[in-house]
Order: structure tokens, then C-alpha cells, then sequence
């Protein structure tokens, strides 16, 4: 197993590839609230982000199944390039984050870059279309750690909706500080994306 930095949890860096599938589960309700499970059916993380006691939509906590706070992502105002940081734990005032993440250009479509800001100081990049639930994160090495994926039912072989996608945790890879990004990436990029499969290229034309 390769070794990486433990960024948020160790008890979430797997010795093998490890598939979640991530759910929306606020279609009905102001802001978006998610849940995580692995292969078995088991909770492992969850966002409420709705509801009379919703915090600022630009700020959202990452729980493990019991409900302990394992990070916070917040976006940085004013900021060009859609920075947002994230923190260990619930956010305090004052607080200095752990990583940020930007978009690597402010013109046309571009990658994301992700600087751990913590310890090692490494570098990560996101390639592909997150809208489309189609892209890597890459560490510094461009190995994949990470991919975001349309999930498929085993039972019917048909591609689900954007709301139920897959996360693919390669080893030795933080799965705390994956749906991190995850979080991040669905509040940058959203759905505003075209349903065509365009990828998210620094070199594209706008």
C-alpha cells in the first residue's frame, strides 16, 4: 500500500480499494444533505445541511455515522478562483485550515488544485466533469487516489441518476478527506454543468 498522508481520520485509509456510494438525500428540502455507505450497507459519513438549525449554505460539516464532526469545508469570500478551505473537526473562529481548494484557472472550463496546507504539504489535482460524476484526483505523481463515478445497478445494469453516484477510495488514501472534496466539488460545480460529458480541461477553449 502506497504511503500517504493521514489529512482527517485514519480510521478512513483503507488497505484496499474501497467503493462508496454517495447519496443526495435533500431533494425535497432547501440546501443538500448526503449520506455515505460502503459496500455492505454501512453508514460511514453524513451532511445535513437543511432544516430551521442549517448553518450558511457556504459552510458544511462532514459527520461520521455517530454523528462526530470530522471536518468542515467553508468557502473563502471574496475569492476569483472559488477557493474553499477545509477544517479539522467543527469550525472554530480563528482556526487555521488544513487544505484549500481552487479552481486552477478563473476563464473556461479548468481542473481543480488542492494544497494540503497541513504536515506534508501536498498537492493534489481533480480532472474531469464533476456534473457529470466523471473525474480523478490525481497526487502530485498524476497517480489516481481517488475517482468519482455514475454508479450502475448490479441488479439491472442501468446507470442511476446524478443523485447516487460511486467513490472509489484507492488505498492508503484518506476516504474522510475524499468526500471532503466530494462536498467541495458538488458546491463549486453543482449540476451546472451540460449533461454532455465535457471534461474539465486547463487547455480547453471556452
Amino acid at each position: 500500500m502506497k504511503q500517504l498522508p493521514v489529512i482527517v481520520e485514519e480510521a478512513f485509509v483503507y488497505d484496499e480499494d474501497k467503493h462508496l456510494t454517495v447519496m443526495k438525500t435533500s431533494l425535497f428540502f432547501a440546501g443538500d444533505g448526503y449520506t455515505v455507505y460502503d459496500c455492505k450497507g454501512e453508514l460511514l459519513f453524513r451532511v445535513d445541511s437543511y432544516g430551521p438549525d442549517a448553518r450558511d449554505k457556504d459552510e458544511i460539516v462532514l459527520m461520521d455515522a455517530q454523528g462526530k464532526c470530522l471536518l468542515t469545508v467553508r468557502r473563502k469570500r471574496p475569492s476569483l478562483h472559488h477557493r474553499w478551505e477545509g477544517f479539522l473537526g467543527e469550525r472554530t473562529e480563528g482556526q487555521k485550515p488544513i487544505f484549500n481548494v481552487r479552481r486552477s484557472s478563473i476563464i473556461g472550463r479548468s481542473s481543480m488544485t488542492v494544497e494540503v496546507l497541513k504536515d506534508s504539504g501536498d498537492e493534489y489535482h481533480i480532472e474531469g466533469c464533476f456534473g457529470n460524476r466523471h473525474c480523478t484526483i490525481f497526487d502530485a505523481a498524476k497517480e489516481a487516489v481517488a475517482e468519482i463515478k455514475r454508479k450502475v445497478d448490479a441488479t439491472t445494469n442501468v446507470v442511476l441518476g446524478k443523485d447516487v453516484f460511486s467513490l472509489i477510495i484507492k488505498p492508503g488514501f484518506d476516504g474522510a478527506f475524499a468526500m471532503g472534496l466530494v462536498l467541495v466539488l458538488d458546491q463549486i460545480n453543482g449540476d451546472s454543468f451540460d449533461d454532455e460529458d465535457t471534461e474539465m480541461d486547463p487547455t480547453a477553449d471556452d
